[in-house]
Formats: C-alpha cells, structure tokens, sequence
C-alpha cells in the first residue's frame, strides 16, 4: 500500500484522473477497476471516480509496487491492459505469434506501448508465467523480427535457456522461414534463386541492391517459387537464407517484380490502383528443421507451423 497526501497544486483534480497522474504505468481501464473495487482510498473510505480532491486529503493506493515506478522501457508492457494476441502455438519454452500488419515488433520513434514485445510480456505477467521482480535480468524476447507492414510469425522466448537455443538455430539456419507474397507480374524465370549485396541507408531507412561487393553491403540470397498467376499479379513464396532488412522487397523489385502495396519499392500507380497501402508480404511459415542437437527444443524437430488466413492471399488468389 502506497499513501498519497493532496496538496494545494493537486487539490481539485477528479480522483480518476490525479491516479492516473501519479501511476502513469497503471492502464487508464485499470484505474477504472481499482476504484471500483475501492483498492482506491481517500481519507479511508472508497469513492467514486469523479470525486474531487482537497488540500489534506489523505489516498490509499492498494495496488502492485511495480506501477509506481517510472516508465522505462523494460516496463511499457505494464501499461497494456488486455494483451491482443494471435497465437500460433504456445508451450513451457516459447510462444509462436501471428503479428498482424501494422503493428511494430519493438519500441520505436512513433509507438512505445503498443508493441508486439509489449503485448507477449504483459500476457505472460498477467499469466503469471514471468515475474519481473523474480528475474535479474531475463526478459521474455523475440528471437525474429518482422517489418512494421508485414504479418506473421514471429517467435518470443520465454525463457533463457530458449532464447540462447534458437537465437544459435537462426544463426546456423537451421529455422525455415517461408513468405508468401503478392508480385506485380509473373517472375521469370517462375522459380529461381536471388543472391546480391544489400547496402542500408540508415538516413532514409532504405536499402539498395547490388549484384557485386560494395562497402558495408551485406550478401544476401532469397529462393522463390510462383505458385499461380492472376492477370498482372502473382502469388510467390518466398524463402530467406539470410536474414537482412527488407530482403524480400528489395530483392524482388531488383528482379523486376516489386511487391503490390510497397511504398518503397514497388509501383506506386500499381498501388493506387489496387487501394493497397501496405506491401502484401507474410511471414506465413516457419519449420523447426534441426540438423543438430537443439537440448531443451529438441521436441521440436521436424514440427512445421502455418498461417492459413492471409488478407491478400484471400483477396487477390482466393
């Protein structure tokens, strides 16, 4: 229990709203509840959520040490009430999450709270599976990422001994990671494989496609497969055997065949015309294909895992 007494700067606010003030980690439909429940006290008594405060008024706050602290990054996932999740698959070591398009994996310069990282911690908190306060310095974390517009699964780790097994698995590629994606035409040949260098441009978060070494360029090789062509578009899988930033956009706008929606790299007039915003790309895919000993996964070996309803996909080659 925490204790609050009203001075003259604070006397004359509601009490919904001064709670909400002191305990900015405490989800606004929280502050709500707890007053309901009278876990909120003024002067020893519940009240009701637009009471106004005076000088001297003493508040009893009945609620968890950890919403009076500052917000920081490690804490965010506090201030999610209702975790919203897709979730693909669940066990004791790892969760498989279906990101929609849209939301942001991590904290970034446009969104703090509503992340996707957000969304797993606050949902393994409110499990109770992960106690922050019991841990040193583990956290549960994301093994892959996935572009802000782009859906699919990702992989959140719930524990250390997971995080350290499958971060090793991606490095030696031992995850299968398969896209599918809607192009602008019919890729020929309809089946082949893309290798080139890819050269970031942190200023204007773009990247460049080179078919030879350059300065800071990073090799990159991508497979894909049409599987059906409708008119001027294209349904084509796509697999990663590098991981690098905006791979697949790029690589397959360096082939001639740019992804419907990409604001980047594709065809904007192509875009406009199918009212599409956002580039038709899904991590929709991924297969546990261990080639070595995976300790504590390895009941996870040869397990494959998909996303059957797709947006696009049901759009444009229902």
């Amino acid at each position: 229990m925490r204790e609050f007494t009203i001075g003259k700067n604070d006397a004359g606010q509601r009490l919904d709203r001064f709670v909400g003030k002191a305990l900015p980690l405490l989800p606004p439909a929280l502050v709500q509840k707890y007053i309901r429940l009278k876990r909120v006290k003024v002067n020893g008594k519940g009240a009701q959520r637009d009471l106004r405060l005076a000088e001297g008024d003493i508040l009893q706050l009945y609620i968890n040490d950890e919403f009076f602290e500052q917000p920081t990054e490690e804490n965010r996932f506090l201030s999610v009430f209702k975790p919203s999740l897709d979730i693909v698959y669940e066990d004791e070591n790892l969760l498989l999450v279906n990101k929609r398009s849209g939301l942001v994996v991590h904290a970034d310069e446009t969104e703090k709270v509503n992340t996707l990282i957000n969304h797993i911690q606050a949902y393994l908190y409110q499990k109770k599976e992960w106690n922050p306060r019991a841990e040193n310095a583990f956290a549960p974390a994301l093994c892959n990422r996935i572009d802000r517009n782009t859906g699919g699964i990702v992989i959140a780790a719930k524990n250390a001994e997971t995080l350290r097994i499958l971060n090793e698995k991606i490095r030696s590629r031992e995850l299968r990671k398969l896209y599918l994606c809607v192009t602008v035409g019919r890729p020929e040949p309809p089946s082949g494989r893309i290798d080139g260098f890819l050269l970031k441009d942190e200023i204007r978060k773009e990247v460049a496609f080179y078919r030879r070494p350059v300065p800071g360029g990073k090799t990159a090789a991508t497979l894909y497969r049409t599987l059906e062509t409708r008119g001027e578009l294209s349904l084509v899988e796509c697999e990663l055997l590098t991981g690098r930033t905006h791979q697949i956009r790029v690589s397959m706008a360096e082939i001639g065949h740019p992804l419907l929606g990409d604001g980047k790299y594709g065809n904007g007039q192509i875009n406009r015309s199918y009212h599409e915003t956002k580039q038709a790309l899904y991590s929709y895919k991924l297969a546990f294909d261990f080639t070595s000993d995976a300790g504590a996964l390895e009941y996870l070996r040869g397990k494959v895992f998909t996303v059957e309803e797709i947006p696009f996909k049901n759009r444009y080659f229902p």
